[in-house]
């Protein structure tokens, strides 16, 4: 490739957003990043919400940082595209100003609105209206099932802010409204229209859906136009360029969600190529080329980036975060002295050796972590098994377990959960013996190991695993930009870093404690409701 360009990517998380610069020519190197963080809100009612001027000063922020650090001319940048957190809501006015904030995808409240429109019939499918779940199933491949999916928060504030809700032009999910803040245009890529579920998915026949709208009491004309993610939306605006300090009219490509990009940076581009995610969340998703779903195992396909293909996905509402609440709740206390040695760092790199520390730790304590189990289901989980009221425990704890035993736990039962998701989403794709890890999860080679070990495959890892969403979004502006022919070629793009083989004398005690850990579920799923499932703050004293 004669041609070298220069692009910026960034991924829009749940704790902040990450900022690279990216050079693109006869490979796609990464030369820059920066880290910009912004704060999560939870309500009582069991809300979740950021800001969106956070979201867009963290963005700006780091992108001069990328432009003085790297010196780099902004009159050199060549395109654009977001990485972001996908299923959040934001509406907005008809001058593109967000009427409140984003509820994100942790969201919940929106329990009696799934309530009220898919709970009710004579005939139900799992408890959903027959008809509805059937008719949803035949045009868009999946459900709204859940109170944290976009559309009963489109209905919550329906529902709880009328007068907010009649200012309502646009309705649109987090990559979408930065796209519109950088460009003055409307726009949705077609993966986030697919989890509105009102967008037909059906081969040929791909658009809003007339009939679900209806069904589900949608204004279409809240419904913004569908794009891929190679498409150039727009222009960045003189406004945006000033604030982010770059030059005005660069391309700013569609994008995608989270999911999707991260799925393109790990190099799963061929059918049933299958990637683990560990980062705030997690997932395990392979690519296909056909719609599958899958109501049992709470499993579904929806639209990708690359065109023609599905991503088929099983979620994990926290997964990487629970080495965070590690870090927090039972390491930082064991460690002051190292934190004190670590003062004059930023956050960032604290946060990085921290874990270096753990995963050394971890290291020491032997396979199974002496038979104790940690559920890692700190907020509810989606798959295999959707639950809200579902929490996180250590389980086989004795006299001799120690916190080096409880750390490593934690690792091992994300582990069990990603084999939990792997081995029911294979009831309908082949087996995979080759599975690519990434995120920040993919940084740790003990954590690495321990997913070959406890999943039984061989574990490939990337260069730079934690940042697949953006070079995802780095080989969308190639593709767009006509430097990269196509998504299939960007394979040899992104070679990989290293390979971990599980261990077979580690096979039967894995086996054991994952069938336990299957259990843990089904035995305490009934206690975990009751006391979760209770108005926020009911039964609660205060001494």
């Amino acid at each position: 490739m004669s041609q070298t360009v220069l692009v910026l990517a960034y991924d829009v998380g749940t704790t902040g957003n990450k900022t690279c610069l990216f050079r693109i020519g006869d490979t796609v190197d990464m030369l820059a990043s920066h880290l910009a963080e912004y704060p999560l809100y939870m309500t009582a009612d069991g809300g979740a919400e950021q800001k969106v001027d956070e979201w867009w000063q963290a963005i700006c922020s780091s992108t001069h940082t990328i432009l003085e650090t790297t010196r780099t001319d902004p009159a050199a940048i060549d395109g654009m595209a977001f990485c972001c957190q996908m299923q959040g809501s934001i509406v907005v006015d008809d001058q593109g100003r967000a009427l409140r904030n984003p509820m994100i995808y942790m969201d919940g409240r929106s329990t009696r609105q799934i309530e009220r429109h898919l709970y009710h019939g004579l005939l139900r499918i799992s408890g959903w209206n027959a008809f509805k779940t059937l008719y949803s199933l035949m045009v868009t491949g999946g459900l709204a099932a859940t109170a944290k999916d976009p559309l009963w928060k489109y209905h919550w504030v329906r529902d709880n802010e009328p007068d907010l809700f009649a200012k309502v032009h646009k309705w649109l999910d987090v990559k979408d409204y930065l796209v519109l803040r950088c460009t003055g245009n409307y726009a949705m890529t077609q993966d986030s229209a697919h989890l509105t579920f009102i967008y037909d998915t059906r081969p040929g026949k791909f658009g809003w859906h007339g009939g679900l709208g209806k069904l589900f009491n949608v204004n279409p004309d809240h419904l913004p136009p569908v794009v891929q993610a190679t498409d150039r939306v727009g222009e960045l605006t003189e406004r945006a360029a000033r604030q982010m300090g770059l030059r005005p009219g660069i391309p700013v490509f569609g994008g995608g969600g989270d999911t999707s990009l991260t799925a393109i940076g790990a190099g799963s581009l061929e059918p049933n190529d299958t990637h683990i995610y560990v980062g705030t969340s997690g997932w395990v998703l392979a690519n296909v080329q056909k719609r599958m779903v899958d109501i049992n195992n709470f499993i579904a396909s929806i639209l990708g980036a690359i065109p023609g293909g599905y991503n088929y996905i099983a979620e994990q509402e926290t997964s990487g975060v629970c080495l965070q609440w590690v870090r927090d709740h039972l390491a930082r206390d064991e460690i002051g002295v190292y934190l004190e040695d670590m003062q004059a760092a930023g956050p960032e790199e604290e946060i990085g050796h921290l874990y270096e520390l753990l995963s050394r730790e971890v290291a020491k304590t032997p396979p199974g972590a002496g038979d104790l189990l940690f559920t890692p289901w700190l907020h509810g989980n989606r798959s295999p098994r959707e639950d809200a009221f579902v929490r996180g425990m250590f389980f086989n704890i004795g006299l001799n377990t120690g916190k080096r035993m409880m750390v490593r736990s934690v690792l091992e039962g994300v582990a069990f959960h990603k084999r939990w998701m792997l081995e029911a989403m294979e009831k309908k794709i082949p087996r995979q013996n080759k599975v690519r890890f990434v995120g920040g999860g993919a940084k740790s080679e003990v954590w690495c190991q321990i997913m070959a070990d406890v999943t039984g495959r061989l574990i490939e890892t990337v260069a730079n695993p934690q940042d697949a969403g953006t070079l995802g979004a780095a080989i969308v502006c190639g593709v767009g930009l006509g430097l990269i022919p196509s998504f299939a070629a960007a394979k040899s793009l992104i070679p990989v870093g290293r390979t971990y083989v599980p261990r077979e004398e580690f096979k039967p005690r894995y086996d054991r404690l994952f069938e336990t850990f299957k259990a843990l579920y089904g035995q305490n799923r009934k206690l975990f409701a009751g006391l979760n499932n209770r108005p926020a703050n009911a039964g609660d004293t205060h001494g």
